[in-house]
């Protein structure tokens, strides 16, 4: 079998790393049942699941059907730009509040793209703002500071 598309398996090879670190990260907590779901239930599952997709894409990219594709150059310009906007909405989330800190992240994250649209990224992180808030504000019922602190919240 001849590796013929690079960038799919090395991808598959990530999935798989981070399903199984995942995986044990979580067997370190009770599993409990599929009816009586402990802490660590979730978790392994998800992990055990990550890898396996991992295992069914990195072996598609050795098919013989499979496109041939090359690994790009590593741009490290984006990678910086998308994990330093997820570690500074984790910095600023508590001082300027779901809303900001959110909006932020992903207008931020956005101009990762090639093809960045001010426009398409601040729709979308006032339509990830309103999902945040939906979903773990209203449903969850979480408790987040949501506007600054200096607003006197």
């Amino acid at each position: 079998m001849q590796l013929k598309n690079k960038q799919d398996f090395w991808s598959g090879i990530m999935f798989v790393a981070l399903g199984v670190g995942f995986a044990l990260g979580a067997s370190n907590y009770s599993m409990g049942t599929a009816a009586r779901m402990g802490p660590g239930y979730f978790p392994f599952w998800l992990g055990v699941l990550l890898a396996l997709l991992g295992a069914v894409v990195a072996l598609g990219a050795m098919s013989p059907k499979a496109d041939d594709v090359e690994m790009e150059k590593f741009d490290w310009k984006i990678a910086i730009i998308i994990i330093g906007s997820v570690v500074g909405c984790g910095v600023i989330f508590d001082y300027l509040g779901v809303y900001i800190s959110v909006f932020l992240l992903v207008f931020i994250s956005s101009m990762a793209s090639h093809i960045f649209d001010w426009r398409v990224a601040g729709a979308t992180g006032i339509a990830l703002v309103l999902f945040t808030w939906l979903a773990f504000v209203k449903g969850l019922g979480l408790i987040f500071p949501l506007w600054p602190v200096f607003l006197g919240n």
